[in-house]
């Protein structure tokens, strides 16, 4: 019988330590050891994990210049939200990491995918998590049924390797990876060795066979992929569902991609028939804004190489409680704090006694500084009852001094701003110098303040 003994096991880089401590020698984190148990060296009988998928041809050291890779190739799925995300489709023999909330459609997403490439590919789909009936009825709902879509209800590791070895499958979908278990690791299916050791014997299989594999992982409540940190380290790309269940928008982002751009967005509505693209997100995040309402603004963003317009909404209220409460949803809190002191210190805007709400509509999230003017104005506007022109859109950096700082894209803001209707861009100074005026149809007002942006929307109002 193998002597099995308990170890910690540090979930961002994998550190092993006999007891638990609270911050990680090797990568400085804080409370990030989680239990394990394993099988003592030299207890087990069972092969490694390498030995599964077969050791690897010896290759000899050659110089860089002589290494043939010949042309990329995509398979390109049909879905072109998911295409744009991926750079293009996916690549032959690269592992994709798809994580996301419960419920926000990871499952569905891989059945759509087999929906378009099965017709002219063999895809093998590894159901941990749902029997064979449960993924027919799923499928069956959304569309999805060709003979070429082959499932295999399979947990352990060593079945799956078999599996893909015998049925020699054009592409391999793994539903998830918090199910698979290797039967050499003493552990359960979901601990931090298992799923290390799993996503690295899929990426072995992947790379060997020269085939795609995307794998589903579940996330924590810290909305990170759960799992040690390491297993986004293996994989080729990783991509994360975002938006509220409770919405309709899904938004796609990817946040590692080694074949394409990083950050890129694509944009899609769950409904009973399944996502389904929105080929122009803009429209569709502000085709509900309110008119003749104090407290909204437009801002636009760049994700990877969109431009993306969506509604700032604040509401500014007289506290009821000794301390104001402080909420945002889609824009970082510790930034909206710092937005409301810069207010108060270089504008004249108090916001001491004030309960403040942040919202941005349709589930999406400003990462991005730009959206610090339309945050600031919105804010100001709900503070002083002031109505914001739905023609107007605002972006630029506020710095600690009031002052607003230029951003990148310029150019490509203003174009799509031009494209919806607007009428007015205010920017920051400095991304107006480097303009011509005459060379777009829109209006342009360049502010060197947040102050300043603001006098420019009440000057336009009293007029």
């Amino acid at each position: 019988m193998e002597k099995l003994k308990k170890i910690f096991v540090c979930s961002e880089c994998g550190y092993e330590t006999p007891k638990w401590m609270g911050k990680c020698p090797e990568c400085g984190e804080w409370n990030t050891f989680i239990e394990d148990v394993r099988a003592e060296e030299g207890t087990s009988k069972q092969k490694t994990a390498g030995l599964i998928v077969g050791e690897p041809d010896a290759e000899t050291i050659s110089s860089i210049a002589d290494v043939d890779v010949g042309e990329e190739f995509r398979y390109v799925t049909g879905i072109d939200e998911l295409d744009r995300v991926l750079g293009g489709g996916i690549v032959k023999g690269s592992v994709t990491l798809l994580g996301g909330d419960p419920g926000i459609g990871k499952s569905t997403m891989l059945l759509q995918i087999c929906g378009k490439l099965s017709e002219k590919m063999k895809i093998l789909y590894i159901s941990g998590e749902e029997s064979k009936s449960q993924l027919k009825l799923r499928a069956k709902r959304i569309g999805v049924d060709n003979k070429n879509l082959f499932i295999a209800p399979y947990t352990d590791i060593g079945q799956i390797v078999n599996a893909i070895s015998s049925e020699k499958p054009d592409m391999v979908m793994v539903d998830s990876i918090q199910t698979l278990s290797f039967s050499g690791i003493a552990s359960s299916a979901g601990s931090v060795t298992q799923v290390k050791e799993c996503t690295s014997i899929l990426t072995k299989v992947a790379k060997k066979a020269d085939i795609p594999v995307i794998i589903v992982g579940h996330v924590n409540k810290d909305g990170a992929i759960a799992g040690p940190k390491v297993m986004e380290h293996i994989v080729d790309t990783v991509l994360h569902f975002e938006g509220e269940r409770t919405m309709s928008y899904r938004i796609l982002r990817s946040i590692k991609n080694r074949f394409g751009s990083t950050n890129e967005i694509g944009i899609f509505e769950m409904n009973e028939n399944g996502l389904h693209e929105v080929e122009n997100p803009s429209v569709a995040l502000l085709s509900e804004r309110p008119t003749n309402v104090s407290g909204t603004c437009v801002s636009c963003i760049i994700e990877g190489t969109r431009p993306i317009f969506a509604e700032v909404q604040a509401l500014v209220s007289k506290t009821g409680f000794g301390v104001p409460r402080r909420t945002s949803t889609g824009f970082d809190f510790n930034r909206t704090a710092l937005l409301i002191a810069v207010l108060e210190k270089r504008a004249g805007y108090y916001f001491g006694s004030m309960d403040t709400y942040i919202n941005v509509v349709g589930g999406i999230k400003l990462d991005e500084p730009a959206a610090d003017l339309s945050v600031a104005i919105a804010l100001i506007s709900s503070l002083t009852d002031t109505v914001v022109d739905s023609s107007i859109v605002a972006f630029g950096e506020i710095g600690l001094g009031g002052e607003l700082r230029s951003v990148s894209n310029t150019e490509n803001r203003i174009k799509e701003a031009e494209k919806l209707g607007f009428t007015e861009v205010i920017l920051p100074a400095q991304c107006l110098k480097k303009l011509r005026k005459e060379d777009y149809k829109i209006k342009l007002t360049g502010v060197a303040s947040v102050g300043e942006a603001f006098s420019a929307i009440r000057k336009k109002e009293d007029n």
